[in-house]
């Protein structure tokens, strides 16, 4: 469905809509959704003879992930790994983990029962349960890890979106414009690569002799479901007015915009305004913030290849790699 809704330009629900004969589509387009389909190989004439059967797949592979979310980003990730395995003949085993560990919990058997031959490891940020994944004898490869853990403990391949310099970047530019009073937001021990962009805030004020002003910045922990309530508080009880902030995400940037547009007052009026990722799903921010291009449909792609690599490769030395993307300057640091 993301493929054709690509092809046309459309969204993915229309594109649900129009095959499931649902309303909410004009027929103009239900007609153009289905001959693309059609088009693409999804829908195939009947056949007089049933086909000869498809050998099965000999190989599986996991994806392990905590918090599954309907979220595009990840599952762009997600289609396009499956889209890769499959084309080796691979068959892709979802699996589930819960986000937070509790004393006598045990990992689901299919990953220790011989069913799989690897895993690749996506949104997974509890120390317990990554040390259990850590421990099994199979190949791994993870999207991010966590601060507190070291990449030795891991046994495995790391695969991260390199944020250190890209924010330095976007920082100075704030910086070199004289807006100096700037906060940075996001948990920071969260995930490596949120220290990771954390560090490349402070990198920019150190190249210029600055630093800065740690009242305007939150770097702790934030609540699964309480983000806009903690965000609005600190933003409430700021004892000055900053220049702007640089965010540790558009997650994160869509909270601090939709706190001014209650307010009444957009935050581009009133302070500069940074994400990453370049998320089209928040609305609110969605291209109209600098932001970083980071593209899930690479990311899934490279983490195919690397777990088909150490399945084929076992034994080799971990790798750690980083994956860098385009800066995407909007609003006043437009050049």
């Amino acid at each position: 469905m993301q493929d054709i809704a690509d092809a046309l330009s459309t969204s993915r629900i229309s594109v649900w809509k129009a095959l499931n004969n649902r309303p909410g589509v004009s027929d103009a387009l239900r007609r153009q959704i289905q001959a693309k389909a059609e088009e693409m190989g999804y829908f195939q004439a009947p056949r007089q003879q049933a086909p000869a059967p498809e050998p099965p797949h000999t190989r599986s592979v996991a994806v392990v992930v905590c918090r599954p979310e309907s979220s595009l980003f990840w599952m762009q990730i997600i289609h396009q790994i499956a889209k890769d395995l499959s084309a080796q003949g691979v068959n892709l085993m979802y699996t589930y983990l819960p986000t937070s560990y509790k004393e006598g919990y045990t990992l689901p058997a299919n990953l220790t029962d011989g069913s799989v031959e690897g895993m690749i490891v996506l949104n997974v940020y509890s120390p317990p349960i990554l040390q259990l994944l850590a421990d099994l004898p199979l190949p791994k490869v993870y999207l991010d890890t966590i601060p507190v853990l070291p990449f030795s403990r891991l046994h495995g391949d790391i695969l991260l979106i390199e944020g250190r310099d890209l924010v330095r970047q976007i920082t100075g530019r704030l910086l070199d414009k004289g807006h100096t009073r700037l906060g940075f937001l996001g948990d920071v021990q969260y995930a490596q690569t949120n220290t990771d962009r954390y560090r490349g805030f402070l990198d920019a004020f150190a190249e210029r002799g600055l630093t800065p002003d740690p009242t305007l910045s939150l770097t702790g922990p934030l609540g699964l479901r309480t983000h806009y309530e903690e965000i609005s508080y600190f933003l409430e009880h700021l004892k000055t007015k900053p220049d702007g902030f640089v965010c540790v995400s558009d997650y994160i940037a869509h909270f601090i915009q939709r706190y001014y547009e209650e307010k009444g007052t957009g935050p581009e009026n009133q302070v500069a305004l940074t994400g990453f990722d370049n998320n089209a799903e928040y609305l609110n921010v969605a291209e109209q913030i600098t932001t970083v291009d980071v593209q899930p449909k690479t990311l899934g792609a490279r983490l195919a290849a690397k777990i088909l690599f150490a399945i084929e490769h076992p034994g080799l030395a971990q790798e750690v790699s980083y994956v860098t993307s385009n800066i995407l300057y909007r609003g006043l640091l437009a050049e």
